[in-house]
């Protein structure tokens, strides 16, 4: 019986297999049927965002379902291609690979591979809070500036001319160059496609809904959107002879299931992939864990991180067993999913047997497919990516987070996706050193007719010329410790009426061996200043470390049980003070 519980932390579907239920095969037989219709068209366009033949998408998109149904903790979250994913396989890929060889493939299947080995060994080392350390900003930034590339990069294929480019410079030159071989049928493709799947995105629910059909079932047509545009472009793609027109299409689609085996990356490839791979899984489980958490929340679930990192890595391992390419948890057919009511992970094994049924019958029909099409797919996909708003949200309420968004932006923009994940996790740990090695600190006095002490500078307190008290917001360490010592020195050389300092510690949750040799300093520093130092309010397990050190023993003040009592022994005036003015004030 003890068994059971330790094995479901590692295969969480022991812990909800056993009770599923009619209704939840049900509700997530549904979900699978409309996020299979969403996901077939997304998986081709992404497959070829990533410089890959379109059924690579649909083999990505098959066991990475079933493999995160067994090991993964969240009941909404659905695996599979995603755009910034895609968009970071082709620049990681394509420096070792020329696109349309059978080396690119393999090397993208290798990429796969290393993900799924890097998560799973974050997994066994319980890393999963690494993600907490890259600044939202940062990543924010770095998506809005991706999905800014993807739509660019896509404009080539609607107007039907070549123009790569791993930069939005580079991009928009092979745009202006090539302009004047534009294919008109194509244009008039894509064009209509994107204005279709826009309208789609934005409109057809409430218009169906206005008409009369119920909500369900305008959901579900509203989700059909792409499916239906690629129906209607392959039929006149083929219909008119559009490929005689120079109108690019998907060409043959291998039938059937791809075999199964697990490539073994050789070490001259690990070496060139490594880096590449390592970010690449660290924005993808950034990504998946975020929107696995928020569905999560909406019903009172609960997720493990490091469980979703072993869960991720599987998908991965999985993906490359099949051909496939990296995965991650995608945002919209995850909300999709959990919207159409799905209730457990089976819904994406479901939808996976959905992906299978399709690789093994649709494929032909995929000939005359224009790759316009797809292209437009992307770009409506991804445009919900750039967020604007959040760049003027975050000028409005931090300039200097606001500082790092714009720098990852730039960076990513200019210099490439690879260069740019890289920036947002420099600067995610820059911001963090900052921060923690410049602490928050406040003199503090008394307010009066309390026992509060707040910031000189924010309230009206009463202070002594004698006695200075200075709170620090944060716990003391390496990073910070010498700050505190110039802070302190500086303070004291400012009052020469100084008789006592105390450093007021209800914020400080720990204090490391550099903090301690800090404190020691400063407690000699103004022993010969002839200024004594005290504490107040420290917590219980740091004066318990305290009490191990011989700091306490040095100590030419006391530790204060409150800043108050602090305030009753070292500066009695102060309290008389506050009693004058509240009798003044007629309190």
């Amino acid at each position: 019986m003890k068994l059971l519980p330790r094995l479901s932390r590692v295969l969480p579907i022991l812990g909800w297999a056993p009770l599923y239920s009619r209704d939840q095969l049900a509700s997530d037989l549904t979900a699978a049927v409309i996020v299979t219709i969403m996901l077939i068209p997304q998986s081709l366009a992404y497959a070829m965002l990533a410089g890959l033949p379109p059924q690579v998408g649909l083999y990505a998109s098959i066991l990475p379902l079933v493999f995160y149904a067994l090991f993964g903790t969240s009941r909404a979250l659905a695996v599979g291609p995603v755009a910034v994913i895609s968009l970071m396989t082709a620049a990681a890929v394509s420096r070792i690979a020329e696109p349309g060889t059978i080396g690119y493939v393999e090397t993208a299947t290798a990429l796969a591979v290393l993900s799924g080995v890097f998560l799973i060994g974050m997994s066994a080392l319980r890393l999963g809070f690494l993600a907490n350390f890259l600044s939202h900003p940062v990543i924010s930034g770095f998506i809005t500036a991706s999905g800014i590339l993807i739509a660019v990069s896509q404009l080539g294929t609607i107007f039907g001319i070549k123009a790569g480019g791993h930069t939005l410079v580079e991009q928009l030159d092979g745009l202006v160059s090539q302009m004047g071989e534009t294919n008109v049928p194509t244009l008039v493709i894509g064009a209509l496609s994107v204005a279709f799947l826009y309208f789609v995105r934005l409109r057809l629910k409430s218009v169906l809904i206005a008409l009369g059909m119920g909500k369900r079932l305008a959901d579900v047509i509203t989700k059909a959107g792409p499916v239906l545009a690629v129906t209607a472009t392959t039929i006149a793609a083929a219909g008119l002879a559009l490929e005689d027109k120079g109108v690019k299409i998907v060409g043959t689609v291998p039938v059937g299931l791809p075999g199964l085996q697990l490539p073994i990356p050789s070490l001259g490839l690990v070496a060139e992939l490594g880096l590449a791979a390592a970010l690449l899984s660290l924005i993808g489980f950034v990504e998946s864990v975020s929107v696995a958490q928020t569905l999560a929340a909406k019903r009172r679930q609960r997720i493990d991180p490091n469980q979703e990192l072993a869960a991720l890595g599987a998908a991965n391992i999985g993906s490359a067993m099949s051909g496939g390419y990296p995965v991650t948890g995608g945002f919209a057919r995850s909300v999709v999913n959990y919207d159409a009511g799905a209730e457990t992970p089976a819904a994406g094994a479901f939808t996976a047997v959905g992906i299978a049924v399709a690789t093994l019958f649709l494929t032909p029909y995929l000939y005359f497919l224009p790759k316009a099409t797809l292209a437009a797919t992307i770009i409506v996909a991804v445009l919900s990516l750039v967020d604007f708003g959040a760049i003027r949200r975050t000028w409005i309420y931090s300039k200097g987070d606001f500082a790092a968004m714009a720098a990852t932006i730039l960076i990513t923009l200019l210099s490439g996706v690879e260069n740019g994940v890289a920036a947002g996790v420099v600067l995610s740990v820059v911001i963090l050193l900052y921060r923690s090695s410049n602490p928050h600190t406040a003199i503090v006095g008394l307010v009066p007719g309390t026992e509060h002490f707040r910031n000189v500078n924010r309230h009206k307190v009463v202070t002594s010329p004698s006695l200075l008290t200075l709170r620090v917001d944060e716990s003391l360490y390496f990073a910070n410790a010498r700050f505190l010592e110039d802070r302190i020195y500086d303070l004291v050389a400012a009052n020469p009426a100084l008789r006592h300092v105390v450093l007021m510690c209800p914020a400080i949750n720990a204090i490391d061996a550099s903090a301690l040799e800090s404190l020691e300093a400063i407690n000699d520093r103004l022993k010969d200043s002839g200024v004594t130092f005290h504490l107040s309010e420290v917590k219980g397990p740091v004066m318990d470390r305290l009490k191990r050190s011989h700091f306490l023993g040095a100590l030419t003040g006391k530790v204060y049980l409150s800043q108050y009592q602090a305030v009753l022994d070292l500066a009695p005036r102060m309290t008389k003070e506050d009693e004058a003015l509240e009798e003044g004030a007629g309190i």
